[in-house]
């Protein structure tokens, strides 16, 4: 397989309702997966070698959780994210999400899991507060330092 047909097939395959692809041809395999919002990877997965893209035209999973409401003030505390990933604000796709507006949290709770290289990073409050506002959608890729909820410190 060449490298135009390996493009066209993903293509084929972002745009499609497949949720799953494995293709193996000679000495060549390719896997591709589909991840839907609030849907991250189990925490106990095998690493493959083979590449895997990242599909940012994933369906988007009708769930029972609020869009956050977004901000993006400049001034007052956060939580930032520590890592570059995706952000899930919630642990399965049948749960509830770890925080809403409006909770009080205490320190080491979890706010929501980072999915960085198929490993799940729960990202925990540093310190007691109320949450005032989400900053991220739930499924949205971060990068270091992206303020991720916006707190209040009590």
């Amino acid at each position: 397989m060449n490298l135009a047909e390996i493009k066209k097939l993903i293509e084929i395959f972002n745009h499609s309702e497949i949720t799953r692809l494995s293709l193996k041809q000679n000495d060549f395999e390719l896997k591709l997966d589909k991840q839907t919002a609030c849907n991250p990877m189990p925490l106990a997965q095998p690493i493959t070698p083979i590449a895997q893209p990242t599909i940012q035209n994933a369906p988007q999973s009708t769930s029972h959780t609020p869009a956050p409401t977004q901000t993006h003030s400049e001034s007052g505390d956060f939580i930032t994210s520590p890592m570059v990933g995706t952000f899930y604000r919630c642990p399965s796709p049948d749960a509830a999400p770890y925080v809403n507006v409006g909770d009080t949290i205490k320190k080491g709770q979890t706010i929501g899991i980072i999915e960085a290289m198929k490993i799940m990073n729960e990202i925990e409050a540093e310190y007691d507060c109320k949450i005032l506002a989400l900053e991220v959608n739930d499924a949205q890729p971060v990068e270091y330092g992206t303020k991720l909820i916006k707190v209040e410190k009590i």
